[in-house]
């Protein structure tokens, strides 16, 4: 069985070339950047250095503690932290590529608005809906993707790079596709995914020791608020198959949080005997926002409730948003009015 690129010869062309002509490289993630956004951004920093050009990762903030294993994630730029740096890397950069994100405004509200008024070519490489095209030179977008990561392996398999793809690369691209998935438990149903796999283990990969680095990482103390969110926090509507839990700024200092603690956590619930919904409320540590992690089965749309209730999107089981200033009181009110809006879907046997 051959994999298919999924790549058109135009898009392969069109991105050869911007790679192949680019000296200074900015590579871009959304905020709040998960496994996929840092594997995809890392193999593709990978893959350019090992060329020759001066690259360099940019995120908007921080990332999840157990993905620092990643060869060069200690060179990651942290945009809120060094935007001094940040901004003398764009204005020099005659390539920016942005990847796991469909719209720049997902990069946050600063960096939405530099990159498309930057005077430099764009490449958009995304596996989510509706990618916004105006700003780029280039878009390859394949939302039936399981993640940036699978595409960005497609990518290079369509312009002959696979052989330039490092030991490191390719740990990245296993470590996207394998938290984009919930460890291949879900949108992982493309044969063609397990035959990428296949590649990256000729490539040199222990898969094994990279799942470990990826679940076996957590505190203590990241167990014991997880015990605190299922046993105190999670609210549970038996009728509508579905979840709501809240954790607020406080709570998460009393559990001694650190960035990627909550990772996973809003999947759990639906693991109940006829669930269909679960619903994540998180109150930033810094910031008056409340972030929304949705995760849903079946015919449910995660997408489309985040799109009509919580300012988000993403993907049609699994999406997110946000709600800002506003008491986690009425955030809980509003999961609960989204919750009830789709109580057709949920109620209906054949979903």
């Amino acid at each position: 069985m051959t994999l298919k690129t999924k790549i058109s010869p135009q898009e392969a062309m069109q991105t050869k070339k911007l790679l192949d002509g680019c000296k200074n490289v900015v590579i871009l993630a959304h905020q709040s950047p998960d496994g996929d956004a840092i594997g995809s951004t890392l193999a593709l920093w990978e893959y350019l250095t090992r060329k020759g050009k001066n690259a360099t990762v940019i995120v908007p903030n921080y990332y999840p503690d157990f993905l620092k294993w990643m060869n060069g994630a200690d060179k990651i730029v942290l945009f809120a932290r060094q935007k001094a740096l940040s901004y003398n890397l764009l204005k020099m950069a005659d390539l920016i590529c942005v990847l796991d994100l469909n719209d720049p405004i997902r990069m946050g509200d600063e960096l939405g608005k530099v990159v498309p008024s930057l005077r430099c070519k764009r490449l958009l490489i995304d596996h989510h809906i509706d990618p916004v095209k105006k700003p780029f030179d280039a878009v390859v977008s394949r939302p039936e993707c399981s993640s940036t990561c699978e595409l960005l392996f497609r990518l290079f398999t369509a312009i002959s790079a696979i052989e330039h793809l490092s030991l490191h690369g390719a740990e990245d691209i296993y470590a996207g596709m394998y938290t984009d998935t919930g460890g291949f438990s879900f949108n992982s149903n493309d044969p063609d995914i397990f035959l990428i796999i296949a590649e990256l283990l000729r490539k040199g990969i222990d898969k094994d020791r990279i799942v470990r680095n990826i679940n076996n990482f957590y505190t203590a103390d990241r167990f014991r608020l997880m015990g605190y969110v299922l046993y105190e926090k999670l609210q549970i509507f038996p009728d509508l198959h579905a979840s709501i839990f809240s954790i607020t700024k406080e709570e998460l200092k009393r559990f001694n949080y650190l960035k990627g603690d909550m990772e996973g956590i809003v999947n759990m619930p639906l693991g109940i005997r006829g669930h269909k919904l679960s619903v994540s409320l998180r109150e930033d540590t810094e910031k008056p926002i409340i972030w929304v992690s949705i995760r849903s089965y079946d015919e449910i749309s995660a997408q489309d409730m985040a799109t009509r209730f919580f300012n988000g999107g993403g993907h049609f089981n699994a999406a997110g948003g946000r709600l800002l200033d506003m008491p986690m009181e009425l955030a809980i009110e509003k999961a609960k009015e989204a919750i009830e809006a789709f109580r057709e879907q949920l109620t209906n046997n054949n979903s």
